[in-house]
């Protein structure tokens, strides 16, 4: 158990180390899907299958009952987001005079962190830890579109102990409780004199759940479903104006939940396949209403918060070919449906639609010790355009029309330890299916 220990520990670290993180969101919204650089590689195709190793446990805590013995792994992603927002069409005209967006995204490191220990031939133990909720974009000061838009940044920290047991040969289930931070900043130019930003700022803990199973109907082939519950934020902060605190506020945000459905297919002793579709209930959000502490009643000069996002869907197919026993490669290629569309769309997030193309290789040091490295180009397709106007949830008086020019490059590296002696592993259970 000193060893274990030791692992929990490191665990503890990489999730310290989520403190730095900061970047565009890449999984829909604000979601992030840099959860695991192995399955990054396959465009997190079979991620809720195993695909990512003791990573896939943050889509099923199921997952963990492939991975025998004790292991851990760090994961880091760089995410390089860039977007442009150029005004085509403006009310009143003058604020077209004040020019585009210029580059609002922001670079930022996506770390993530596992711990899978098996504790007998039918249990197993994890903790995992990552973020999976952030966006950071920054316009230009002065522009065409600083009243909807100058900072916006959400921000999460999650640590996830997990148990996963093995029914039988064909059957595993799995669970985790989530401890997740959450802050917001979310602020815009107003009309007053010189046009100084305000906007609300705050911060909460909530506590969800994930559950998820793995079924391995016929040798070679796995499908696993996972879900991830929805978390309850209450937020409490200040509104700002000029960098001064005025009123103490608070708001409920409901983040929502996925459920993750992945298909793997050994089609060869090298070869292996891997697919995923995946939900997401952004429509939940709504337009969270913002309080005043000190009445209870809504905030006058910011009542809502206008999301009103659709669902986010995610479909993906990859491949794994095995060259020798040190080395492996991947490819995989997705398509995001965006929870956000012209309808919904504003310069604080102005996500698309897009396709997924990504690469991926493990090198294996030794027995004991390995290396994942990915690569991922995203681009937009379809209408990425901006219009605000009457009947826009977030339509304040100025009207904005917009083009967005848009695309991500996530670099990504892990490392991958097991902490027990491979040759003297824990065997697994002999289980007839009937």
């Amino acid at each position: 158990m000193g060893r274990l220990n030791r692992s929990l520990s490191l665990a503890a670290v990489s999730f310290a180390a989520l403190m730095a993180a900061q970047g565009g969101a890449q999984a829909g919204a604000f979601g992030l899907r840099e959860q695991s650089v192995t399955a990054q590689g396959f465009s997190f195709a079979g991620a809720a299958s195993g695909s990512g190793g003791v990573s896939s446990m943050f889509w099923n805590p199921a997952t963990m009952t492939f991975v025998p013995g004790f292991q851990s792994e760090w994961h880091a992603s760089a995410v390089f987001p860039q977007a442009d927002i150029n005004p085509t069409f403006t009310l009143p005209p003058e604020l077209a005079g004040l020019g585009g967006s210029g580059d609002i995204g922001r670079d930022g490191i996506v770390p993530a962190g596992y711990t899978g220990y098996q504790f007998n031939d039918r249990l197993w133990f994890g903790l995992a830890t990552g973020a999976p909720f952030g966006l950071t974009t920054k316009p230009n000061y002065v522009w065409a579109g600083q009243f909807y838009a100058r900072t916006t940044s959400v921000l999460s920290y999650e640590a996830a102990p997990t148990l996963a047991y093995r029914i039988n040969d064909w059957l595993s289930v799995g669970a985790a409780v989530r401890a997740q931070y959450f802050k917001v900043r979310y602020f815009s130019a107003t009309p007053l004199a010189g046009f100084p930003s305000a906007g609300l700022e705050g911060d909460s803990f909530g506590v969800g759940y994930s559950l998820g199973a793995t079924l391995t109907p016929a040798p070679g082939t796995t499908i696993g479903i996972g879900f991830r519950s929805a978390l309850q934020q209450d937020l409490e902060g200040d509104f700002i104006v000029a960098g001064r605190a005025l009123t103490p506020i608070k708001a409920r945000i409901v983040l929502p939940e996925t459920l993750s459905v992945g298909v793997s297919q050994q089609v060869t002793d090298d070869f292996t396949l891997h697919g995923t579709v995946e939900w997401t209930n952004w429509s939940r959000l709504g337009s969270p209403r913002v309080y005043s502490t000190l009445t209870g009643t809504p905030l006058p000069q910011a009542p809502v918060l206008p999301l009103e996002y659709d669902d986010g869907w995610f479909f993906s197919v990859g491949g794994e070919y095995r060259i020798n026993p040190n080395w492996a490669v991947r490819a995989g290629v997705g398509y995001e449906i965006s929870p956000i569309d012209v309808d919904n769309r504003t310069p604080r997030l102005p996500d698309a639609d897009r396709i997924w193309l990504s690469l991926g290789a493990t090198y294996n040091w030794s027995d004991q010790l390995s290396f994942d490295v990915a690569y991922s180009h995203l681009f937009t397709v379809g209408n990425s355009d901006i219009n605000i106007g009457p009947g826009h949830p977030s339509y304040a008086g100025p009207v904005l029309v917009a083009d967005v020019d848009a695309s991500v490059d996530i670099i990504s590296a892990a490392v991958k330890y097991r902490w027990d002696n491979p040759a003297r592993a824990i065997p697994a259970p002999i289980v007839r299916k009937y």
